[in-house]
């Protein structure tokens, strides 16, 4: 009977396609797509474009920490210029660090004694799971 290759072909390529889907989303993440530039592991968020004006998201200037696979970090750290990475970050680090008071944030300083209680750069960095990224139009600024 030709049907029952014809079904095992369909099953078979209706697996390959849901194994093509996107991983699920953390109940503590969220899915971002954001552009802006890498500079070895660290990617600076730029502005957002015309077609992604209500995209929530850190906010520009914000300094993301990636981790990717090797090869995906190969092609990124190739490229000049701008670039959107999509992938996953942690509810809480798209929320600005303080104590929000009205419109005012409020965030812990040095202490008068010289001490410091604040945690390092390397315990407050953002991290994202970049799972791809594209080039975009746009030159990103030398410093």
């Amino acid at each position: 009977m030709k049907i029952v290759p014809v079904m095992l072909l369909a099953l078979t390529i209706s697996g390959v396609l849901v194994a093509q889907e996107s991983k699920k989303v953390p109940k503590d993440s969220v899915r971002v797509s954001i552009p802006g530039c890498a500079k070895g592991y660290v990617f600076t968020v730029g502005p957002r474009t015309a077609d992604q004006p209500g995209t929530s998201g850190p906010s520009d200037g914000t300094h993301l920490r990636m981790n990717a696979s090797k090869k995906t970090m190969t092609e990124i750290q190739r490229q000049e210029g701008m670039i959107e990475i999509v992938g996953l970050m942690k509810k809480n680090d798209m929320m600005p660090a303080g104590i929000g008071i009205g419109n005012v944030r409020i965030s812990p300083g040095a202490s008068p004694s010289g001490s410091s209680s604040i945690p390092g750069p390397a315990s407050t960095q953002i991290m994202i799971d970049v799972e791809g990224w594209r080039r975009i139009a746009g030159a990103c600024p030398s410093h």
